[in-house]
């Protein structure tokens, strides 16, 4: 087993914080309530924070690290249905999509949220309209992620999930069958897989 140190305190605190965040606003607060809408605020400073960090950050929080590739998020897919275990230190490629999928969401929700509360679009229903299919949209994606991370996490045999709490990653097997490959952020297939 090699552990390493992947995921620093800023990702993980936006990670959790974001999560606690959309979670009491989806399920808990009034719509109508100013709690909602002061966590809206909390939850795009956030979002604001998290895009800086993708730019500054360190190596596995910059958006350089996880680009957002559709042929490599093909490859993942092919690599789950022929059972081939390809282990990533960073995001992985479907991994990477979910997150910007995620904070676009989530920055369109604030943005319309935010618009509701301006005298120019007071009683307009389409950014009420927006922002509810947004959140909709935004708790599929959540779902689709969390089931996703147990998938993962069962079939590479690496806690995601603990990786986010603790910041390292544990990649089962010798140090030759876990060797990053050059500039990917990835690791070599187990032998046999």
């Amino acid at each position: 087993m090699r552990r390493t140190y992947v995921w620093d305190p800023v990702v993980r605190l936006f990670h959790w914080s974001l999560a606690a965040g959309f979670a009491a606003n989806a399920l808990i607060t009034d719509p109508e309530g100013d709690l909602h809408l002061y966590i809206g605020y909390g939850v795009a400073a956030l979002v604001a924070v998290r895009v800086l960090w993708g730019m500054t950050g360190s190596r596995y929080a910059r958006f350089s690290s996880f680009p957002p590739d559709p042929g490599a998020a093909a490859g993942q897919l092919s690599d789950i249905a022929t059972g081939r275990v390809r282990r990533h230190l960073g995001h992985t490629p479907l991994g990477a999509l979910m997150i910007y999928n995620l904070l676009l969401t989530v920055s369109g929700i604030a943005l319309t949220g935010w618009l509701m509360t301006t005298d120019m679009f007071w009683g307009i229903e389409w950014p009420e309209e927006l922002h509810e299919a947004l959140a909709a949209w935004a708790e599929f994606s959540v779902v689709l992620h969390v089931a996703a991370v147990l998938f993962e996490s069962r079939r590479t045999k690496v806690n995601l999930a603990r990786a986010m709490v603790t910041g390292y990653k544990e990649m089962p097997g010798t140090s030759a069958e876990t060797r990053q490959c050059a500039h990917s952020g990835k690791t070599r297939p187990d032998p046999g897989s």
